[in-house]
């Protein structure tokens, strides 16, 4: 189950839903670049919520603790919750990826407009953590999609189409069940990173 290579080798099986999720989360960058009105008020909403919980982090007893605490609950619960609110259509996996590259691109896009240094806040504040979350999160939300489109699949499919696919779903499951344990792992290590190394070079 925690074979490595039997998780690249799932992986090649949605190599489409990765591509999708990866677009998917181009298109939210692009439109928090480029949002206005109520859209980057949902987007700036994002990130007050986000400054307050940082703000509230800070002032704990062990600031560096708390912060790795909150960093990888709320992304693996996301992550692994993601997987399988797929199964509703692949709606939520694809909201979700338009949101948080929505945030990241108005976050760099607000950045540019107040003169900060983009060079730090891509490669110091967000590369050292973000080479291992940002796949893992794309990784969790294609087989969201994955899931989703599935479930469509079978919902639409012939009586016959639907039976020939039912030996399918338990290697699935089996694949999503991996994907999960293995998308903890990387948003372990992505949190130790954020926590450490991010924090260390932000304070």
């Amino acid at each position: 189950m925690l074979s490595f290579p039997a998780f690249a080798r799932d992986l090649s099986t949605i190599r489409k839903a990765l591509l999708f999720a990866l677009l998917l989360f181009v298109a939210g960058g692009v439109i928090g670049w480029i949002g206005t009105g109520s859209l980057q008020k949902l987007l700036s909403g994002q990130l007050e919520g986000l400054s307050k919980i940082s703000g509230s982090l800070k002032e704990s007893a062990h600031p560096q603790w708390s912060f790795f605490q909150f960093i990888f609950l709320n992304n693996s619960i996301k992550g692994v919750l993601i997987i399988f609110l797929g199964a509703i259509f692949g709606i939520l996996p694809a909201l979700f990826l338009l949101i948080n590259g929505g945030v990241i691109g108005y976050l760099i896009h607000i950045s540019a407009m107040q003169g900060m240094d983009l060079f730090d806040l891509i490669v110091k504040g967000l590369l050292p953590h973000g080479i291992i979350e940002i796949p893992a999160i794309i990784i969790a939300c294609a087989f969201g999609l994955q899931f989703g489109w599935n479930v469509i699949s079978d919902l639409f499919s012939s009586a016959a189409a639907r039976e020939k696919r039912s030996g399918a779903w338990p290697a699935f499951m089996r694949q999503t069940l991996r994907a999960s344990i293995w998308i903890v792992i990387l948003l372990f290590v992505a949190a130790i990173i954020e926590s450490t190394i991010t924090f260390s070079i932000f304070s």
